[in-house]
């Protein structure tokens, strides 16, 4: 199942929402620095495990809609929510859903890749 599947699974939303929710995910970690910045955010927020649990190769942690609000804040989840064209609860319950998956494919080895991957690209890998 590719991440857009995902996407529609988890939210039951058509295909601009998914892809609104992967501009965001996408937009998300360009603004956190990449991968890397954006674990190094959860880990200091208090979220290691859950993001830990993301590259690991066991089971994935949830992560709540109230704890991406609380990560982000609201100015940023409403600036990615609207270049998303999602509203602001939308966008939290979407990220909170995708997110984990997404890192989860960006670290296939269950470890974080050397280097920074160009996360375009290897998105749209994903999406087949």
């Amino acid at each position: 199942m590719g991440l857009m599947d995902l996407a529609g699974s988890l939210l039951g939303g058509g295909q601009d929402q998914q892809g609104g929710l992967m501009g965001m995910v996408t937009g998300l970690l360009q603004q956190q620095g990449g991968l890397q910045g954006l674990l190094g955010r959860l880990n200091e927020s208090g979220l290691g495990e859950q993001a830990a649990s993301w590259v690991g190769r066991g089971e994935n942690l949830p992560i709540g809609a109230d704890q991406i609000r609380a990560l982000l804040g609201s100015d940023t989840l409403q600036s990615l929510a609207s270049k998303a064209g999602l509203g602001h609860e939308e966008a939290a319950s979407g990220l909170a859903a995708l997110l984990p998956q997404v890192v989860d494919k960006l670290t296939p080895d269950g470890q974080v890749p050397q280097g920074e991957p160009d996360l375009l690209s290897t998105l749209k890998g994903l999406l087949g």
